[in-house]
């Protein structure tokens, strides 16, 4: 049974100036966003703490006692903690204060200082719970340690006052509390540690028996650095990967809105691009001629082809002629999406030549593409490998004004451009002798 409980005002003003402190150190300083798995270099890793509380021979299993009146003192502490992961760090401690306590029925009592004591604990924290995905705002931990405790009882006994003596012992700190984030790395800490000493003579008797005091404090908790890094005791792993997960979806769902919009903006201008208003075959882009007759007969541009001058000469296109076009046309080839013209197209070429030379034939050149890539390209390219057999020709010695090189592109195709045998059948240029 604890006698006797005397708490003085100090005490208390203290630990209420302890916990009523803690706002006052609320930080407004952006605080950086750490990814999963990030280096403890992001993080803050070493703090203080101080704290002040009640001390005595009291302890929850209630033994160990040499006096049965318990009196209550001033405890204070100071503590230096490296973190080493969010959930353990290493932490020494300084503790000092005194014990008093008296025995029943007698005027018999001790008091003990104790000037100081350091140990070395290994902090656990059991968990930083989460409210509302903000970072740690309840820690509940335990701390095991070992260290050295210096007391100097003095007893009274008879009236008589006896000072045993200044005495430096091992002891071994164990605890447990919770602490409570104000801040970015401010804690209040509400925690309860027993001491158990390796001595029997903490009160001045030695019994035999190893002697316990226990310490229940108030405090806070200061992390030290960079007060744009989060403090690593108070991170959450669990939230810093709900948070890395949320602006990757944030920022995909961004990215797919602003692609579908400039594929809408895409398919829009594309229709209005191949809107074929006057229906002559020739695409409105493309179009330098509008507003022809749908059966006109127009060139690339959709401008109206000069009608046919009529030829007085009679002009006989033989079988044999037409078998060296044709073949002329089965051995032509170009260089991949390009207008050159393969040395191996060069005989049967060099044969029409021969004809339009020898004949007085006329030619007419027209170019075709399939409908792979666009409308313009398309155009371009039938055009001028039209114009480059035309120039081959009349490199040949054949009369430029008897021949015509037109391109169509895609717009006359001959076979589906679903397959890759209709759109090779597509891409092609026609000879035709008159």
């Amino acid at each position: 049974m604890i006698k006797n409980f005397r708490l003085k005002k100090t005490n208390s003003l203290i630990a209420l100036a302890l916990l009523a402190s803690a706002p006052v150190f609320a930080q407004t300083t952006q605080v950086n966003d750490v990814k999963p798995f990030a280096p403890e270099s992001e993080f803050r890793t070493w703090s203080i703490g101080v704290g002040a509380g009640i001390i005595n021979q009291w302890n929850v299993m209630g033994f160990r006692r040499d006096y049965g009146g318990v009196e209550s003192q001033l405890g204070y502490n100071f503590y230096v903690k490296k973190q080493i992961t969010p959930a353990f760090g290493l932490k020494a401690e300084y503790l000092g204060g005194k014990l008093n306590g008296s025995a029943e029925g007698s005027n018999d009592k001790f008091s003990t200082k104790l000037p100081w004591s350091a140990a070395l604990s290994a902090d656990v924290t059991l968990a930083n719970i989460s409210w509302r995905h903000q970072q740690g705002v309840i820690k509940p931990y335990l701390s095991l340690g070992i260290g050295a405790l210096n007391y100097n009882p003095t007893i009274t006994t008879g009236g008589a006052e006896h000072e045993i003596g200044s005495t430096t012992k091992a002891f071994i700190p164990a605890g447990l509390g919770f602490k409570f984030g104000v801040a970015n790395g401010i804690n209040i800490d509400l925690g309860y540690q027993l001491n158990l000493a390796n001595t029997g003579s903490l009160d001045g008797w030695n019994t035999g028996k190893k002697d316990m005091f226990s310490y229940v404090h108030a405090g806070l908790e200061f992390a030290l650095g960079d007060a744009t890094k989060p403090f690593l005791g108070s991170r959450n792993p669990v939230v810093d990967m709900r948070k890395e997960y949320q602006a990757s979806y944030d920022e995909l769902a961004t990215a797919l809105k602003a692609q579908k919009e400039e594929n809408e903006a895409l398919k829009a201008q594309l229709a209005t691009d191949l809107a074929d208003d006057d229906g002559d075959g020739v695409a409105n882009k493309f179009d330098k001629c509008p507003g022809t007759a749908a059966d006109a007969k127009v060139d690339g541009s959709g401008c109206p082809l000069p009608e046919a001058k009529k030829v007085v000469q009679q002009i006989t296109v033989t079988e044999e002629d037409r078998r060296v076009v044709d073949e002329a046309i089965k051995n032509l080839e170009f260089d991949l999406s390009k207008a050159t013209i393969r040395p191996t197209s060069y005989p049967s070429l060099d044969k029409v030549a021969g004809l339009l030379v020898e004949k007085n034939f006329s030619l007419k050149l027209a170019g075709h593409t399939d409908n792979t890539g666009s409308m313009k390209l398309n155009m371009r390219l039938s055009k001028e490998r039209a114009e480059a057999v035309k120039a081959y020709l009349v490199s040949k010695g054949a009369n430029p004004s008897r021949i015509e090189a037109t391109g169509y592109g895609p717009t006359q195709p001959i076979a589906t451009n679903a397959t890759a045998e209709g759109r090779q059948a597509n891409r092609r240029v026609e000879f035709t002798l008159y």
